[in-house]
């Protein structure tokens, strides 16, 4: 039916891939489906002081709250999760995860973090290459779209450099110890130039 006023397109969006999400298996990190396997390793991440800062995460979270939350993930068509695993001995570095999804307009937003103890190592770059990939090429997205706060600086150069772009800057969109932080909005799309990561396999 097309609405009136304009031409409906069809959506080429595939959200039962969300639904039945894969394992992503790139060169140094390994990206396997968030479920309650995961409830030790996510509850420690995500009450981490520096995870909750650069997440701009107020709330705390108690264990039967995480596992609730990781219990509804497989069975969620708006989103998928993944915990981020060394390659070398699946040791548990962060979660990354797309979510919102908005079928008509076929994007999605992007979320990324890792414990504060496995920075500076390549992980979250990987992890972002391989993430992006699957949400243009299999869940046929147009569009991703993240916010990281000023205070982030080390981040908004991961994700320029897998291919974001700023969009804009929402100022004091965060209060953070007692200080106003601006938040920066950015995208990729899957028109523009970025860095695939090719060796990349599901299972």
């Amino acid at each position: 039916m097309t609405p009136p006023g304009g031409l409906w397109l069809p959506s080429a969006v595939n959200p039962s891939v969300l639904v039945d999400t894969p394992e992503l298996v790139g060169q140094d990190v390994l990206l396997t489906p968030l479920d309650e396997r995961w409830l030790g390793e996510t509850a420690a991440l995500v009450a981490e002081p520096e995870v909750r800062r650069l997440t701009g995460t107020h709330p705390t979270f108690t264990p039967d709250q995480v596992r609730g939350h990781l219990a509804e993930l497989p069975s969620r068509p708006d989103r998928a999760g993944w915990a981020v695993r060394r390659g070398t001995d699946g040791g548990y570095v962060g979660e990354v995860v797309l979510q919102d999804l908005d079928v008509p307009n076929q994007s999605m937003s992007f979320r990324i973090a890792l414990s504060s103890r496995q920075l500076g190592r390549g992980y979250g770059t990987e992890a972002t290459r391989l993430v992006l990939d699957f949400g243009f090429d299999v869940v046929g997205l147009h569009r991703i779209a993240l916010e990281v706060f000023a205070f982030n600086p080390r981040a908004a150069h991961v994700y320029r450099k897998c291919g974001f772009r700023q969009e804009g800057v929402r100022r004091h969109a965060l209060y953070w110890d007692g200080e106003w932080v601006d938040a920066i909005d950015m995208s990729v799309l899957a028109t523009d130039s970025r860095l695939r990561w090719a060796r990349a396999q599901t299972r």
